[in-house]
């Protein structure tokens, strides 16, 4: 550096500066799109807005002036893994790769020339971590979010066609599962639920267990379910750890308040109709369905004898997450039957 003439080197930085900064702001581009029309979250899309912005305030004509793009040696240059994009979630991670790189090149560089810009690249390298972690699919940020996009929920029950029926669901869109089993042994139930969240994480799903924590870990699912009897909530977590969702069932306002009062990540309301699914427990209707839509933050997940035949008027009723056994368990073709009640959810929901 010390053979270099003072100005030659202050164009070549400039010239650095400004590929990284166009190379950052590029990257956050493609993740916000995601934010924006993927995820619909309109925080992580304000997020990815601002850093772009704030990148390109410090964006000048004297840093772009000292662009010379016919005679960077980059250009030609790729390799295979820019080609090369299985998933969704690769799209995501080569340019949270791409932004934080380009913006450690800033931060250094910019130490030269331009002191304000390599500490703003301090800092938004520190918040685009940040945001990395809200987007990941593990994280409790990213399990929270893909649960309330998830507006139907398959509690499964007994099947020897169980792995094909669920599967089936999740090809028709269905991205929420419970394993409720109630009859097998510990190993059993152990081996279907360990085969029930490989076949999830192929398709992008959310998977719990129900009641059983224990089984829960052992599957390495993202969360439970529990009922009033049950486990407390912070027990729960406290053994699955705090980036996994814990769900709770509820009949009444007191039940509903205790949830939220001990963390529940959401709450089933039900049953909305009488069903074999809960012998013995008297539906509460519309009233406790309403109520719950009212007086709760988190989401609420009607349930009870709900099908195709129903659907409708839950939804007229208030009820915008659906879980479902039957509609779902029993059908003749379950990929269609999840399609239909998805689209049921989708034409009731909107604006």
């Amino acid at each position: 550096m010390q053979d270099l003439a003072p100005i030659l080197c202050h164009a070549r930085v400039c010239r650095i500066l400004d590929a990284n900064l166009d190379r950052a702001r590029e990257g956050l581009r493609v993740i916000e799109e995601w934010c924006r029309l993927g995820c619909e979250d309109a925080e992580l899309t304000a997020t990815c807005k601002e850093l772009r912005q704030t990148l390109a305030g410090y964006h000048t004509p004297e840093l772009r002036s000292a662009r010379q793009t016919d005679h960077d040696p980059g250009t030609a240059l790729t390799h295979p893994q820019e080609r090369d994009r299985q998933t969704l979630q690769d799209v995501l991670t080569a340019n949270f790769a791409r932004v934080q790189e380009a913006l450690r090149v800033i931060e250094e560089y910019a130490k030269l020339t331009h002191a304000d810009l390599s500490a703003a690249a301090k800092t938004l390298r520190y918040r685009v971590y940040i945001l990395e972690q809200a987007l990941s699919p593990q994280s409790r940020q990213g399990r929270l979010r893909r649960l309330h996009h998830a507006r139907l929920y398959l509690v499964t029950s007994p099947s020897d066609r169980l792995l094909e029926r669920v599967e089936a669901a999740l090809k028709g869109g269905l991205r929420l599962v419970q394993y409720r089993d109630k009859t097998n042994d510990d190993q059993t139930r152990l081996k279907i639920a360990q085969q029930l969240q490989a076949l999830c994480q192929r398709y992008g799903a959310l998977f719990l267990v129900n009641d059983r924590v224990d089984i829960a870990v052992g599957a390495n699912a993202d969360g439970v379910h529990l009922g009033q009897t049950d486990l407390p909530i912070a027990l729960a977590r406290q053994i699955l750890g705090g980036d996994r969702l814990v769900g709770c069932s509820t009949t009444n306002p007191q039940e509903l308040e205790r949830a939220l009062q001990e963390g529940a990540d959401y709450v089933g309301v039900g049953p909305v109709f009488a069903t074999p699914t809960k012998p013995g427990k008297a539906a509460v209707g519309f009233d406790y369905l309403q109520y719950a839509r009212h007086h709760c933050s988190i989401p609420q997940f009607a349930i009870g004898g709900i099908d195709a035949s129903t659907i409708g008027e839950v939804i007229a009723a208030g009820a915008t997450h659906v879980a479902v056994v039957r509609a779902i368990m029993d059908a003749a073709d379950p990929q269609q039957a999840t399609q239909d009640l998805l689209q049921h959810l989708h034409e009731g929901n909107q604006p």
